[in-house]
């Protein structure tokens, strides 16, 4: 199945609600990304659809899709037994509808967090790996690495894609966490950037600048794990 935008999908969380999701499903894609949205925004944020677009040049399919809080206009997140259900049925749909794609998945934030907790609770059928688009390491101006405890229990590769001026991950506690963590941990930094991956004017560089940085780390990064 090829598409040359964005194509509306509908995704079963259980028996009683659905939640609305995006396709971009290049032809001839190898990957899929499977992309769950940061705790204030949903799927059709502008950062979010550019990766998207980005990776589907780079010949990545990516499904993005909205957790039943964001569907139903909510601010308040929903609880987190609800959220990874919501990823492990965004992941079935993906497989249903790139079949033949490996899969890898993960987020923004809110929904990386929420990902890499569904993996390590029960692995995710056929999800070769994770994608963490700034990875919420603790609250801002509140230093720890507990919320990141259970990324020792995550089996499969790991790619964490971090700004560093991002205030929700401090780089002296990020670092020695991805070390610990071993061979199937990568951190990828970008000079700079805060935690939505915007730099500053004085820097020179553009936040388009950065995005294409982090794609190209992106898509090189699931080739590898293809290889």
């Amino acid at each position: 199945m090829s598409f040359a935008r964005p194509q509306a999908v509908s995704i079963a969380v259980d028996e009683a609600q659905r939640v609305s999701g995006l396709l971009f499903a290049p032809a001839n894609a190898r990957a899929c990304y499977v992309m769950a949205h940061s705790a204030g925004a949903g799927m059709t944020h502008p950062f979010m659809a550019a990766v998207a677009e980005g990776l589907a040049q780079r010949g990545v399919a990516t499904l993005r899709y909205q957790f039943p809080y964001m569907e139903r206009g909510s601010k308040r997140p929903d609880a987190p037994k609800l959220a990874q259900a919501t990823v492990r049925a965004a992941v079935s749909e993906a497989a249903r509808q790139v079949p033949g794609a490996a899969l890898f998945a993960g987020g923004k934030s809110f929904g990386a967090r929420m990902t890499s907790q569904a993996q390590a609770a029960s692995p995710l059928p056929g999800v070769r790996g994770l994608v963490f688009l700034g990875f919420p390491l603790h609250p801002p101006g509140k230093p720890s690495d507990e919320r990141a405890q259970h990324l020792f229990e995550v089996r499969v590769p790991m790619l964490f894609l971090q700004g560093t001026r991002d205030e929700l991950a401090e780089l002296s506690l990020l670092k020695p966490l991805v070390k610990k963590l071993g061979t199937s941990a990568t951190l990828k930094l970008f000079e700079d950037a805060d935690h939505s991956f915007h730099v500053p004017a004085r820097t020179g560089r553009k936040d388009v600048d950065v995005r294409n940085e982090l794609l190209d780390a992106l898509a090189a990064w699931i080739e590898k794990a293809l290889a």
